[in-house]
């Protein structure tokens, strides 16, 4: 398993890293999926956008793009997340801006495990899976 944390134009010290890693890959194989390599990028509103704009045709800002590289049950994959927005999100959702991360981490990776959020029926589908996951995050944590 590997997980690696960056930063792009921004920055931003993730504590708990290891602990963060560990979570993530109980949650990979609770989908009896297996974490090969996983890379999250922090970065700017800006750089995400670009990103959007290259890459998805997509002229708006979002919380998250993930990139997925799987090989059958085998998780790989990017995850750029826009870390002003996330907080901007906490701030709108009255929510702790470390758990806006955590659930924002773990929908980029329940995307790699298959999950879609664009139907009404998948999105509440994505938002047990994340729940879940956060659910079980404080014993990674302690």
């Amino acid at each position: 398993m590997a997980i690696h944390f960056h930063t792009i134009d921004i920055d931003y010290s993730l504590k708990h890293k290891n602990a963060l890693k560990r979570w993530i890959n109980a949650c990979v194989l609770e989908e009896s999926r297996q974490l090969k390599c996983l890379e999250i990028v922090f970065c700017s509103d800006e750089h995400l956008l670009a990103i959007n704009k290259k890459f998805l045709n997509h002229d708006y800002y979002t919380d998250i793009i993930t990139f997925n590289y799987n090989n059958d049950t085998t998780i790989s994959g990017d995850l750029y997340i826009s870390l002003p927005r996330v907080f901007e999100n906490a701030s709108q959702f009255n929510e702790r801006p470390h758990i806006e991360l955590y659930r924002v981490i773990i929908h980029g990776v329940m995307h790699l495990c298959g999950y879609k959020d664009k139907s009404k029926k998948d999105a509440k589908l994505m938002r047990q899976k994340e729940d879940n996951c956060l659910n079980k995050i404080s014993k990674y944590l302690s």
